[in-house]
């Protein structure tokens, strides 16, 4: 698998890498500040590094002898919850291998029930809150804030767990098999801090299966970002997981009594509530996801009734029973889990994805359509125009590529004008 192209972070070295220093105001490990041991206890402790390594990641070993304990801070911070580096809810600081972590490597743990739209939901959350990325640092939820700390957070685990033990609260299953809310594990045994990282995913973005939405971890912060099967790099080493503890309907005391019928009024043009971000969550965890640029929100859009109608369409409806408004019907199919997910799009006639008008690349625009299109002029040998890579914001390098593309189909004057049109876009996905 290339490295990512379009992309000017490196995702493979976000994990497991105690050494790394991500942002401003990250305290130093307290052994960094310490005089000198005598000679004697530093040989023990080499003595002891090396056993631990021999041992492997996911043994127990003597705690002078685990070297990747997260640093303690002196005192409390503000982006720690009460009781200052002690602890969080989900668990001790601990160390980030599992060698006095929470869990062990391979150990079997129990899982608590929730749904896929819960779980995506929570990542949702620091995707919105743009969570800084950071593995020594407990986000105001008490999750630690790295890749691992967010799949335990996305999953609702009890504790922090790191890359060694997610596996314990899952199956493994196949690429056939992946649905919103599962995740794609890497974990490095025999070195945990080169490589090892976990990834949540949010649905496929094409109907061969190729790209994938990604919920992550990552510096700077929290992305939802397409990610070609099954990552950037090392792709043929990630596993995919489920959570043991996920089910189809609503986990908890709702499970019993799903959410009622809102009612029509709550939906539509000009509905701003939070049933319609609601509405948006559930439709995004059933294969709807890619109808969204940006995330649901409470304010309805054209992607909420464009992901309402293709759920609508997954089910058979046709005619006024699709019509992308929501009706006691598709609400009770969402909220209870039932009914058929939404099938990744078809491509257009000629395997030329369908033109999604100018309006889509208007100055200011920021949508998936600028990204796609983007893409498809580097493919084509038009990447020099832009200095970063192509990106969802409608910017003048791509307006300056898609006129040199223009002009190389021998279109002058008016007609090579940089905004792509129905033929331009047809010639360059042709």
């Amino acid at each position: 698998m290339m490295s990512p192209v379009f992309d000017d972070i490196d995702p493979a070295s976000d994990c497991d890498r105690p050494g790394r220093v991500h942002g401003r105001g990250l305290f130093r490990s307290p052994a960094a500040r310490t005089p000198a041991r005598p000679a004697a206890a530093h040989r023990a402790l080499v003595v002891a590094a090396v056993t631990a390594v021999a041992l492997g990641a996911g043994q127990t070993v003597p705690a002078a002898a685990a070297g990747h304990t997260a640093p303690r801070p002196p005192g409390p911070r503000a982006d720690q919850p009460p009781g200052g580096g002690s602890g969080t809810p989900q668990g001790g600081v601990g160390a980030l291998f599992g060698a006095d972590g929470p869990t062990k490597a391979g150990e079997q743990t129990a899982a608590g029930a929730t749904t896929r739209s819960l779980i995506v939901g929570r990542a949702r959350k620091w995707v919105d809150a743009r969570v800084p990325y950071n593995m020594n640092r407990f986000w105001r939820d008490g999750y630690r804030q790295d890749c691992s700390g967010f799949v335990s957070m996305a999953w609702n685990l009890p504790r922090n767990e790191w890359t060694g033990s997610l596996g314990g609260y899952a199956v493994r299953i196949t690429k056939a098999q992946l649905q919103p809310g599962d995740i794609l594990l890497f974990h490095n045994p025999a070195n945990p801090q080169k490589g090892s990282h976990v990834v949540l995913f949010g649905g496929w973005k094409d109907p061969r299966h190729i790209s994938y939405i990604a919920y992550e971890q990552v510096p700077p912060h929290t992305r939802r970002i397409t990610t070609p099967y099954a990552y950037w790099t090392n792709s043929k080493r990630y596993v995919p997981y489920r959570y043991k503890g996920v089910t189809r309907g609503v986990a908890g005391p709702a499970a019993a009594s799903p959410a009622p019928y809102p009612g029509a009024a709550y939906f539509g043009p000009g509905a701003d509530n939070p049933q319609v971000a609601r509405l948006g969550r559930m439709l995004a965890a059933r294969g709807g996801a890619s109808y969204y640029t940006r995330g649901p929100g409470s304010r309805w859009s054209e992607a909420d009734r464009r992901a309402t109608r293709a759920f609508q369409r997954a089910q058979g409806w046709t005619g006024a029973a699709a019509d992308g408004l929501p009706g006691p019907g598709t609400w009770r199919l969402l909220v209870t889990g039932k009914g058929k997910d939404i099938k990744a799009a078809a491509p257009a006639s000629h395997g030329v994805p369908g033109y999604p008008g100018r309006g889509k690349f208007r100055p200011g625009a920021d949508n998936r359509y600028v990204t796609e299109l983007g893409r498809r002029l580097v493919k084509k040998g038009y990447g020099r125009f832009y200095r970063n890579g192509p990106g969802p914001r409608w910017s003048d390098a791509g307006r300056r590529a898609v006129e040199a593309f223009q002009r190389a189909q021998g279109r002058r004057g008016g007609a090579a004008d940089g905004l792509p049109g129905p033929e331009t876009w047809r010639r360059l996905f042709a």
